[in-house]
């Protein structure tokens, strides 16, 4: 059990986890979970990590559709950030506790602002990494929010 199902066990929140087999030989973490499950990959979301200098945590998390990309200048404008970079993997992977591929936005080592992009209110569920790579959570955007203490906007291009 990972840290990520854990913390929504303790929550109480309704959720599902789905596992499929991963393969190590994809680029795209994201949208293998999509395929292997048959979900739309507009309802499954990446969780990623971007640094700035002042930024409170030096880092902090973007939460965006598997099938588009995190706009730096839309999550540095979220953050009230001059400027973001993506973080190093191995930065990212020491930060929250999982590894690349698998970093959930729950139950991360250390809680750090995160934004999730508005496009998952569109959906009754989405997932999102669950810790590891081949394992998905499936949730209520409402949960994600509220357990992440996450803001809302338009970040993805």
């Amino acid at each position: 059990m990972t840290p990520a199902i854990k913390a929504a066990q303790k929550a109480k929140i309704e959720y599902i986890v789905h596992e499929y087999i991963h393969d190590s030989k994809v680029d795209s973490y994201g949208e293998e979970a999509a395929q292997a499950l048959g979900i739309d990959t507009h309802q499954v979301f990446k969780t990623l990590l971007v640094s700035a200098p002042e930024l409170k945590d030096k880092v902090a998390v973007g939460i965006v559709p598997v099938c588009g990309q995190l706009d730096l200048k839309a999550i540095a404008r979220q953050l009230k950030a001059k400027k973001v970079v993506m973080a190093n993997p191995q930065e990212a992977e020491k930060i929250t506790g999982y590894v690349v591929g698998g970093i959930s936005p729950l139950g991360q080592k250390k809680r750090l602002q995160m934004v999730l992009d508005e496009t998952a209110l569109n959906f009754d569920t989405i997932y999102v990494s669950a810790g590891k790579r081949g394992l998905e959570i499936e949730l209520k955007p409402s949960d994600l929010i509220a357990l992440c203490q996450a803001e809302v906007n338009n970040i993805r291009k």
